[in-house]
């Protein structure tokens, strides 16, 4: 595979600087981007409307597939898990979903994750390193041309940034991203429509209100205390609950947008009644503005120490936020039948293949 930089990474404007600096007509920069998002040319050869001067020097210093399909599994509902491998032979995930408002994406933004929750197969394997927004663009541009050899006319609608890996801790590769994917010259997927969710890095969380980048932002909870959130997610020691809380009202305050919580329900550890109301008291100042979306737990094998919670218990955490006014919906789950937590998939290869996964 090759290893130079991926084109994917250049936003229309700087690919129309990097064409000026290089000797080229910054006009250029509109016929590339149309064969690259629209025409969506696998080879540079394909874009026709570009001098054959401007490709070579494009060909000398872009890859337009630095990666490769490893593995491919489609669930019975339509979802689709992509493990793909990059130019230095490391793999990710990639995720479509079909939902009833469109196709959704989910992207990975680092190969490996260092957050250290507890629960998750992501952090089975540790951070080696950052995707750079190209590698992140290309995951969708991947899907979107498996949709186009599938010859539907269908088209990637919405963005979720919660792959392996923590966004925030990747920021200058991750506005890039945003930045290209939203261009309405290109795949112009709408602000409103992308989501990037964080396990919670205060000034990160800040830094992002201020850009005002429209996104709707998600924040993994999964506790209502330090006690308990310290136990399942090794980053609170760090950023305990109070310092996230007073980053999310800087964020409430600065952009007046919505803010989605995530909660993943474990059997007898965090989906109690009495941790139920514990969580109603916590997001109580936020209820105008804030949802929880509470997800039932896909096990790992790596992490035995936890269970699905029952149906039962997943009712009566619901009922009783909706009766203390929380805006709360219990997640639909997609690929049941397939490898479905994020990074299972990809630490169920490593362990195939004799890799150390811990």
């Amino acid at each position: 595979m090759n290893s130079k930089p991926s084109i994917y990474g250049l936003t229309l404007d700087a690919l129309s600087g990097w064409l000026t600096e290089h000797g080229e007509k910054k006009s250029r920069a509109s016929h590339i981007w149309e064969a690259l998002y629209t025409a969506r040319a696998t080879e540079f050869e394909q874009m026709t409307a570009v001098n054959a001067a401007c490709l070579d020097l494009l060909r000398e210093h872009f890859s337009l597939n630095t990666m490769t399909e490893f593995v491919k599994q489609e669930a019975s509902d339509g979802t689709v898990k992509f493990l793909l491998q990059l130019h230095d032979g490391s793999l990710i995930e990639t995720v479509l979903m079909r939902k009833k408002y469109g196709l959704s994406v989910c992207v990975t933004t680092q190969v490996g994750c260092n957050i250290g929750c507890s629960f998750c197969a992501s952090g089975l394997i540790k951070k080696s390193r950052d995707l750079t927004a190209g590698e992140v663009v290309e995951q969708i541009m991947t899907v979107q041309r498996y949709l186009d050899a599938a010859g539907s006319g269908d088209k990637v609608t919405n963005i979720v940034v919660m792959g392996i890996g923590e966004p925030f801790d990747n920021f200058e590769h991750l506005i890039n991203f945003l930045e290209i994917v939203k261009d309405r010259k290109g795949l112009a997927i709408a602000a409103k429509r992308i989501t990037v969710s964080t396990s919670g890095i205060p000034d990160k969380i800040r830094a992002f209100a201020d850009l005002g980048t429209q996104t709707h932002l998600a924040i993994s909870l999964h506790a209502p205390n330090n006690e308990l959130r310290t136990r399942i997610m090794k980053i609170n020691r760090a950023f305990p609950i109070e310092k996230l809380m007073d980053a999310v009202r800087y964020y409430l305050d600065t952009t007046g947008r919505r803010i989605m919580f995530e909660y993943i329900l474990l059997s007898e550890v965090n989906d109690g009644r009495e941790t139920a109301a514990e969580l109603a008291d916590l997001l109580d100042e936020f209820k105008e503005l804030a949802s929880i979306n509470l997800i039932p737990y896909n096990p790992v094998d790596e992490h035995s120490q936890y269970q699905r919670s029952t149906a039962e218990a997943i009712d009566g955490f619901y009922d009783v936020l909706k009766k203390r006014g929380i805006n709360a919906t219990v997640r639909m789950e997609h690929g049941t039948d397939i490898d479905a937590a994020c990074g299972q998939l990809r630490s169920k290869q490593m362990k195939n293949e004799g890799t150390a996964v811990s």
